[in-house]
């Protein structure tokens, strides 16, 4: 069975997108797609890096469990609210940590926001900082406008039936470039 990191991106006090993440996984898990874990980010509380990863001479054991839940997931799926038209600075911090651990690595945007709008405008600029360190980005994104309205706080869906409906067409296009992927690795 295939494993999948859901990275839940705000470390922001009454963060929303949270509520995506949480919804995601049970969805995955409730229809027995792959295994999966949310990684957190107000739960690392990472500093501001200034190294890469492999450039790092005495990385801290949660930088490196961070590392390595990403390289052994077969997908990952990124939740990020958007900040006035961009991502979260903990989520760049994580992003370019890392760079070998992304190389063809199948990865799903899912946004949030508060508007209508459902986080759109992050779409573009999250996607292209993982072009530039090789990561698959998946076509299907998953956009929540008014999130706040969307979800309890257990990720619950005020709508389940229609959230997901729209969750199947994204977690499949996930999948799919999971299966893929695993198909075109080189042979050792």
């Amino acid at each position: 069975m295939y494993h999948i990191s859901i990275i839940s991106a705000s470390v922001r006090i009454s963060r929303q997108s949270h509520k995506v993440a949480l919804y995601l996984k049970k969805y995955i898990v409730e229809n027995n797609l792959a295994t999966v874990e949310i990684l957190d980010l107000n739960e690392y509380q990472f500093p501001v890096f200034n190294e890469r990863l492999k450039f790092q001479t005495n990385p801290t054991p949660e930088v490196i469990a961070f590392a390595e839940k990403i390289k052994v997931a077969n997908g990952v799926i990124i939740v990020t609210p958007e900040y006035n038209g961009g991502y979260p600075a903990a989520l760049k911090n994580v992003v370019d940590l890392l760079y070998d651990e992304w190389h063809r690595k199948p990865v799903a945007i899912s946004t949030a926001s508060n508007g209508i709008f459902g986080g759109s405008q992050v779409i573009t600029s999250l996607q292209f900082s993982l072009w530039k360190i090789r990561a698959w980005t998946v076509p299907a994104m998953f956009p929540v406008p008014k999130v706040q309205e969307s979800f309890d706080d257990d990720g619950n869906p005020t709508d389940k039936a229609g959230m997901d409906k729209r969750a199947v067409g994204f977690i499949n296009e996930l999948l799919w470039c999971m299966q893929a992927s695993e198909k075109m690795k080189p042979v050792q």
